[in-house]
This record gives C-alpha cells, sequence and structure tokens, in this order.
C-alpha cells in the first residue's frame, strides 16, 4: 500500500548532517551523535512525524572547516566533490529502500519508500557551471540555491553586498531551460533583485522568514529573511515560500533565547498570507538541525512529531481545514505537481 501523503518539508539537511556523524537511521534522534544536539532529525524520527515528501540538500560551505563539507573559496572542484558526496549518499539510501526520488533520478525504490525527496543544491559551487546541469538535474535535483551565506563563485550571499557574478547570469538561462527551479533563500538583496530581472518563472524561498518581524529597529535589515516586497513578487509569480523554526528567525531582534513560541512562528505566517493575499503559497521549510538544535526551535516543536503543534497554532488564527492541509504539504506538492 502506497503511503498517504502527510508533511512536506522544503528543507532538511540530510546529507549534511549524516556527513557531520550522525547515525540516521537511529530511531531516537537524540541518542544518534553527530552535530547540534539535542537532535531532531533522522529517517526514522521523520517517518514518525509523518514527513513524507522533502526538498533535501546538497549544502557545503565555502570557507568551511567541517571535513567533506567545506572548501576553500573558489575551489570549484573540491566544491563538487564533497557536493557529489551528498549526492551519492541519497542515491544509496534510495537503494536501500529508505527514500524514493521526485525528481528525474532513476529509482527502483518501491512506492512504500517512508520518504520522497527531492534534491535542493543549497550554494550552487558544487555545480562545475551550466554546462553540467542536465547531469544534476539527471540525478534527482528539483531545485538550486545560487549561493549560501557567503558569496560563491555564482552570486553574493547574505552576509555580504555582492551581486550576481556573470557565471551566476550564465546558469538562470540555462536553470530555466531544464526547469530547474531558483531557491532566494541565501541571496544577497543585490543577487536576488538581479535574478528576478532576469527569469520570469515562480521562484521559491524554501526556509526564509519575515524580514520586517525579525529586523529590530536600528539594526539593520537581516537580508537571510523576506522583504515584503519580494514576498509579494513570489506570490505574483505563483511561487512559494517555506517558513522556517529557527528562534532566532522567527523573534523580533533576532534573539537566540528564550525560545520562540508557537504564536510568533504564527506571526510570520500571517504576516506573508497578507501580503500575498492568499494562503495557499506557503508551507513548512523548517531547516530542523541544518546548523542548529532542537532546543533553538519554537516551545513544544522538539522532534518531527510535533509538528502538528504549528497547525493548531494556524488554527486558531482560523485558518480553515483545507488552510491547515495545504499548509501541511498539499501546496507544496501541488506546486512540484505530485499526485496526493
Amino acid at each position: 500500500m502506497a503511503h498517504t501523503p502527510g508533511w512536506f518539508d522544503a528543507h532538511l539537511d540530510l546529507a549534511y548532517i549524516a556527513r557531520a556523524g550522525r547515525d540516521m537511521l537511529a530511531e531516537d534522534p537524540t541518542r544518534a551523535g553527530g552535530p547540534d544536539q539535542p537532535g531532531a532529525v533522522t529517517l526514522p524520527s521523520l517517518s514518525a512525524g509523518r514527513v513524507t515528501h522533502a526538498l533535501a540538500t546538497v549544502f557545503t560551505e565555502t570557507g568551511g572547516s567541517e571535513p567533506g563539507l567545506g572548501y576553500a573559496s573558489g575551489d570549484a572542484a573540491g566544491a563538487r566533490a564533497a557536493g557529489v558526496a551528498q549526492l551519492e549518499l541519497y542515491h544509496r539510501w534510495a537503494s536501500e529502500g529508505r527514500v524514493s526520488f521526485f525528481g528525474s533520478a532513476p529509482t527502483t525504490t518501491p512506492t512504500t519508500a517512508p520518504l520522497s525527496i527531492g534534491i535542493l543544491v543549497e550554494g550552487a559551487d558544487p555545480i562545475s557551471g551550466p554546462d553540467e546541469l542536465a547531469w544534476w538535474k539527471s540525478r534527482g535535483v528539483v531545485a538550486i540555491g545560487l549561493t549560501w551565506a557567503r558569496a560563491s563563485r555564482y552570486a553574493g550571499g547574505n552576509t555580504d553586498t555582492q551581486g550576481l557574478t556573470d557565471l551566476g547570469r550564465a546558469m538562470i538561462p540555462a536553470m530555466d531551460a531544464l526547469g530547474l527551479v531558483h531557491d532566494l533563500s541565501h541571496l544577497s538583496d543585490a543577487a536576488l533583485d538581479e535574478l528576478l530581472t532576469r527569469t520570469d518563472r515562480p521562484v521559491i524561498a524554501s526556509h526564509s522568514n519575515c524580514r520586517s518581524i525579525v529586523d529590530a529597529p536600528g539594526g539593520g535589515p537581516r537580508q537571510r529573511h523576506l522583504r515584503d516586497e519580494t514576498i509579494r513578487e513570489i506570490a505574483r509569480r505563483g511561487g512559494m515560500i517555506g517558513l522556517n523554526v529557527f528562534t532566532p528567525f522567527i523573534v523580533p531582534g533576532a534573539a537566540r533565547s528564550p525560545r520562540a513560541t508557537i504564536e510568533q512562528w504564527c506571526d510570520h505566517a500571517e504576516h506573508a498570507a497578507a501580503l500575498m493575499g492568499r494562503r495557499d503559497l506557503l508551507g513548512l521549510g523548517s531547516d530542523m538541525d541544518g546548523g542548529f538544535s532542537a532546543a533553538m526551535m519554537p516551545e513544544g516543536v522538539d522532534l518531527p512529531a510535533h509538528l502538528d503543534r504549528l497547525l493548531e497554532g494556524l488554527a486558531r488564527r482560523g485558518w480553515t481545514p483545507a488552510e491547515l492541509e495545504g499548509f501541511k504539504g498539499a501546496n507544496w506538492r501541488r506546486f512540484w505537481k505530485l499526485a496526493k
């Protein structure tokens, strides 16, 4: 019997977590080792939480020190090796029947695989150039963010002010020709604005929140979060936003403690929906365990099994059952044209 769809999480760094030392097959993520303890994410914990679909990332870090994850700035070969190693891990899991691909990657995985994934390349440095995009698509990639927080060979990131590079400009039409979706989440404002002038395609922000809520008065803009005008533009194109659950990405002033409340997280959903004029272009992009522990998620949300508490918060704000089901996963599945 096919697995009934549940949650669609548009941002999970599964290969990164595994490569950083977590036992991704452990039932209890708090006892699975690896980074950012207490952990929340393993493959069994996602299944227990009814997370049935995800964008699973290939995440590498320019200037990073993690073996097999970090690479020197400008080191295209090192970045590619790190990225391909993560891609191969997803394919190993597929061969073991633990995941299947909803992208174009061939798979013999039975439809009962607990988790269906599309690959999101978070930071495009592992991709040698536009001519290599078709190969990455054939291996299951469905979306690409041109950079992570620091500048890549393709674009400025949210910690700098650089725009697109010439190589980044060449990537945009090449991605569009193959139907690969642009992820805006880590772009600098300059890079994001130029990208939107160079493509008219629907775009996503896989794991971003509302800048106007997080910014502290006088604190300067936090490019990691979406400006109101960007939220409106994503909606105009029929794109999607996945809301993040990291406390500093939720609370005003980006404080790390105390933990955000579910009501504070709901403020982002309500603000984005009001700007969009609709609620069906929003979903989850948790980034759960993507560089932070379960203790940095909203109060009461410590595991994937607790995600329904977010829906309870939205229900208190007047979201209808159909809108809640949309947020849980139907909106993302519609965007990716997946069967219910």
